[in-house]
């Protein structure tokens, strides 16, 4: 007879749910935990960025200018000519 913990019970329950409710339950987790942390912050700091933000932001700060000068049209037929290549 096992004994499994508390977290490990919860664990084995989430995994057995479909995609979609996994998502939406780590998305709550998450938020809790977001919430839990910025609940002791002083009210004049500024809440964290939403990680959706911080990646756009993140996208258009990276110099795409090498990727750009390859004039890759289609990358499906680019990755088959790399193939092709041996690459």
């Amino acid at each position: 007879m096992s004994h499994a913990t508390p977290l490990e019970e919860v664990l084995m329950l989430a995994l057995k749910l479909p995609p979609g409710e996994r998502l939406r339950l780590v998305e709550r987790v998450v938020a809790s935990v977001e919430h839990e942390i910025t609940r002791g912050m002083p009210s004049t700091q500024i809440l964290a960025e939403h990680w959706g933000q911080a990646l756009n932001r993140l996208l258009d700060a990276l110099d795409l200018s090498d990727w750009e000068a390859l004039e890759i049209n289609d990358p499906v037929e680019w990755v088959k000519a790399l193939r092709r290549q041996g690459l």
